[in-house]
């Protein structure tokens, strides 16, 4: 009897510690111009995702306008939301959980953090045209049971200027939304989110400068993490929140750790070592740590064989020596 009851002390101790231990092991999953199928899925299984961010679109044709153009027949299917819920029920079949995470693409590429309105008219304007966006997506998470919600990315002048429109986005979607809510803030300015008590997570995309090496080493890039750490951490404790990257990545190219936010492509130089050392020093910083919950690589293409490689520079881990760091580490979170 006495060995029996320590062979089951022994179980749930086991068990409370591999519990303890599991993460948001997420992906990035690109919007494609078409339907996925098994064969899409299968390297996200293969990789050890437990996680995938599904990111339908929408539009606005400069840093100004008031209409966010979205769920229309001129957008590729997966950033849609017909698309939205074929990606995510697919990967459900597979026991994979879903974060939907609408994002907006600002013609010409410019950055979100920089959408600001020129008037309180057109404040009021592009607002409701926000919050349709927000609210049909809201409305898709609920029907397919996602796991969390993400109601908007890196749009700090946009949050600075109009706190009351997001106290009361944050009630209008937790009325039709029922599960885990976060907000996903650019790594400068994630500690001047006033919302975050109203959220599930503290949701940061986390490209941090930390070296200005060509190829640092793990122990130049984890020191490169203390005072963003401890910045993070203290923001977690102070609002008794955990943590999720909401994004995080590097390219594979020299000075992959001093500015990671980089997507530009000329004058980049291959160098899949760095990004390799990269991923892992994240991996050794944070992933132990019981507040944080977790994180989504970028990006994940749906096209496995044709993503990434040994002569692409991107951010895509896909068929790189990246990729198996992130196998091996997920395989130890899941």
């Amino acid at each position: 009897m006495k060995f029996r009851l320590l062979c089951i002390f022994f179980a749930l101790l086991q068990f409370s510690c591999t519990s303890q231990t599991q993460k948001m092991n997420g992906v990035s999953f690109v919007a494609a111009p078409q339907a996925i199928d098994q064969t899409n899925i299968d390297p996200v299984i293969k990789v050890n995702a437990n996680y995938a961010a599904i990111m339908p679109f929408g539009f606005l044709r400069k840093l100004s306008a008031t209409e966010v153009i979205h769920n229309t027949d001129r957008q590729w299917f997966g950033e849609t939301r017909k698309g939205a819920k074929q990606y995510s029920e697919l990967l459900q079949k597979n026991n994979i959980k879903i974060m939907i995470k609408p994002q907006i693409w600002v013609w010409n590429g410019e950055f979100t953090g920089f959408i600001e309105m020129e008037s309180e008219a057109d404040w009021k304007a592009f607002e409701a045209s926000y919050e349709s966006f927000i609210l049909e997506y809201a409305n898709l998470a609920q029907e397919i049971k996602a796991e969390v919600y993400c109601i908007g990315t890196e749009l700090h002048k946009f949050v600075a200027a109009r706190p009351e429109f997001w106290k009361q986005l944050i009630t209008k979607v937790k009325k039709v939304y029922k599960g885990k809510l976060t907000y996903a803030e650019n790594w400068d300015s994630f500690d001047k989110v006033p919302f975050w008590k109203g959220l599930d997570f503290i949701g940061i995309d986390a490209y941090f400068p930390l070296s200005e090496d060509k190829t640092p080493s793990l122990e130049t890039l984890q020191k490169g993490w203390q005072p963003h750490k401890k910045k993070i951490v203290d923001l977690s404790k102070k609002l008794d929140r955990k943590v999720v990257f909401t994004e995080y990545g590097y390219r594979s190219m020299d000075y992959t750790g001093k500015e990671p936010w980089d997507s530009s492509r000329k004058g980049k130089v291959l160098n899949l070592k760095a990004q390799e050392i990269a991923l892992q020093a994240l991996f050794n910083e944070f992933w132990k740590e019981e507040w944080f919950a977790g994180g989504f690589i970028w990006k994940w293409f749906h096209n496995y064989e044709r993503s990434g490689g040994l002569e692409d520079h991107q951010f895509t881990p896909q068929n790189k020596p990246a990729e198996e760091v992130l196998r091996e580490h997920y395989k130890a979170h899941r």
